[in-house]
């Protein structure tokens, strides 16, 4: 309450993330009314199981707030119930998420789906792609997310890690159907060298400053700066397939 008019009023956006920041309760809506007082011009993006979200109640609060900067980036894992709440390890979760998205849609607030791309859930990519479509096209934006290794992925790094060359072309397929629908879908976190040349138009520079990396291959690539990197986090856990571009290969595809 403190810091939040102390953030200088050009502020472009703020991110929010906890943990859970909905655990907050009161506090969290709170919080919230501050940032839309001091802030009115930033961009919140805030970061949410949104399992809370499924009590109406929640959802109505939020919309009360009458923020329309506001924006939830929700984790969806699969269409799959199944496979949801194995990877958040909790009962139910999958059905809580889904009603929250629907309440939060009632109120006409904005909704972000992000998907982290790892072993468990690259099989079914396509058909999340397809659920999203027939079942949630109201969102605003579908985010597809490199794995970055770190916190709980390291002690399960057998069960989530997969090579991005490995699953480059159903990634470039799914954001491809996406927005072929009027689903605008992003791809974070892969670096261009592995994507085919047809997807970069939906790549988005994405990991902060202070976590990104360039190998020394990177360095001799003429995309360098419009490729996103990697994350220094992940430490040695790089994909194998990464390689510097002497050509632009827009101009070849261009070409052809």
């Amino acid at each position: 309450k403190k810091l939040i008019p102390l953030i200088p009023k050009d502020c472009k956006e703020l991110g929010i993330t906890g943990g859970e920041p909905t655990v907050l309760g009161d506090y969290f809506f709170e919080l919230l009314e501050i940032i839309k007082h001091e802030l009115p011009f930033t961009e919140v993006h805030i970061l949410t199981n949104g399992r809370s979200f499924a009590l109406n109640a929640m959802a109505k609060k939020l919309s009360d707030i009458n923020n329309p900067r506001i924006m939830l980036g929700i984790p969806l894992y699969s269409e799959s119930y199944q496979i949801h709440d194995y990877v958040v390890q909790t009962k139910d979760a999958y059905y809580q998420t889904i009603m929250g998205i629907y309440n939060l849609k009632r109120y006409n607030i904005r909704i972000e789906i992000r998907v982290v791309l790892h072993k468990i859930t690259i099989p079914r990519l396509t058909k999340l792609a397809e659920f999203i479509y027939k079942n949630l096209p109201f969102v605003d934006q579908v985010v597809l997310m490199g794995l970055e290794v770190t916190g709980f992925t390291k002690p399960n790094i057998k069960e989530l890690w997969i090579d991005q060359n490995d699953y480059k072309l159903a990634l470039s397929e799914t954001v491809q159907y996406l927005n072929d629908r009027n689903i605008k879908s992003l791809i974070y976190n892969i670096p261009l060298c592995i994507l085919p040349v047809e997807a970069w138009q939906y790549t988005a520079k994405s990991i902060s400053d202070w976590k990104n990396l360039y190998l020394d291959e990177c360095k001799k690539c003429i995309v360098s700066k419009e490729c996103g990197g990697l994350f220094a986090t992940s430490g040695s856990k790089q994909s194998e397939h990464i390689k510097a571009f002497n050509i632009d290969p827009r101009i070849e595809v261009i070409k052809q």
